[in-house]
């Protein structure tokens, strides 16, 4: 095991997947001469050249459908967002073209894409570069979306998607790539679609995916100085959904909250939240609640940024609420 960044474990994905198929190609605003908005692309240049690590120019729309032309014609591109408030720039190419490919073509077309970028709120960045996008594109047929909430998972999942042969969107808090984790040294694969029990408990079940597990752990953390145990959950991706380990989770601790940074309207929280009640509604001892950013555009004054996203007490306060407490 070592301790590396988030942005050099995502580096370290790329690059040994790149040392083994000729086809990958890296592209992206920034993503070569600047080594990456985020620095998750440093040396991948020097290492393999302008033709597998490609500068764009500032059109999202353009060089998505580049790749999705490029994956049609026997490419596995990588496509890297600057933000996935960008993305919409190129939701059309994303949503019409890569998610639909397959099955429009009667399944003779592959489109084998990785997207990603940053993603969600990351300070005062106003409210069109703050969004979490994941349960919209969640909600598309034919994308795989994944959000990893630590180094080790963001390496093995990103390797995962770079071999899937369907378009994954791969989600990545601008927040982490500074932090730090533990990595296993050599070869090693994450599933898409298996959610991680981070913590076994025995009285509610907290789950979450990205960003929001830290805030998770720590609630978890304070909750067992007050003598509740709580079994957490990192869902990992959100399409597909691993429902079995929730439910399974709530069969044994009897209640359910769900954290997420987006807004609560049609959110991932909602859909977990349906699941659960239809499969294990009999276990339930409390209505599952959840824990989402507020219902507005995020705004830029600190005070009320804080007011927007979830935190360690509102997660708490949710817990206190399923227990009756």
């Amino acid at each position: 095991m070592r301790e590396i960044q988030f942005r050099e474990a995502l580096n370290e994905a790329m690059c040994e997947e790149m040392r083994k198929d000729d086809t990958i190609v890296l592209m992206g605003e920034e993503v070569a001469e600047y080594n990456g908005a985020y620095k998750v692309s440093k040396g991948m240049l020097d290492e393999f050249g302008p033709k597998r690590v490609i500068d764009t120019p500032i059109a999202e729309n353009g060089f998505t459908g580049i790749a999705v032309g490029a994956a049609m014609n026997g490419m596995r591109p990588i496509v890297e967002y600057m933000t996935w408030n960008f993305s919409l720039v190129a939701i059309d190419q994303i949503v019409n073209n890569a998610a639909k490919m397959h099955n429009m073509s009667g399944g003779q077309l592959k489109i084998p894409i990785v997207f990603r970028g940053g993603t969600g709120a990351a300070g005062q960045l106003g409210a069109t570069h703050s969004q979490d996008f994941a349960n919209w594109y969640a909600n598309c047929p034919g994308l795989k979306v994944v959000i990893p909430s630590n180094p080790a998972d963001a390496k093995g999942l990103l390797k995962a998607a770079i071999r899937d042969n369907d378009p994954v969107i791969f989600m990545e808090s601008e927040q982490m790539y500074g932090d730090k984790g533990l990595v296993p040294d050599g070869e090693y694969i994450i599933p898409i679609g298996v959610a991680d029990v981070v913590k076994q408990g025995t009285d509610v079940t907290i789950a979450g995916f990205g960003k929001m597990m830290k805030l998770v752990k720590i609630a978890a953390e304070e909750l067992t100085k007050e003598g509740i145990s709580a079994e957490v959950i990192d869902l990992r991706s959100v399409r597909p959904i691993d429902y079995k380990t929730i439910i399974e989770s709530v069969k044994k601790t009897n209640r359910l909250v769900f954290v997420e940074e987006s807004w609560p309207l049609g959110c991932i929280a909602t859909e977990v939240t349906y699941k659960v009640q239809h499969d294990a509604f009999d276990y339930l001892d409390a209505p599952v609640v959840r824990v989402t950013g507020a219902d507005v555009p995020m705004s830029f004054s600190i005070p009320l940024i804080e007011a927007y996203l979830p935190n360690v007490e509102k997660i708490i306060k949710a817990v206190k609420q399923v227990m009756y407490k």
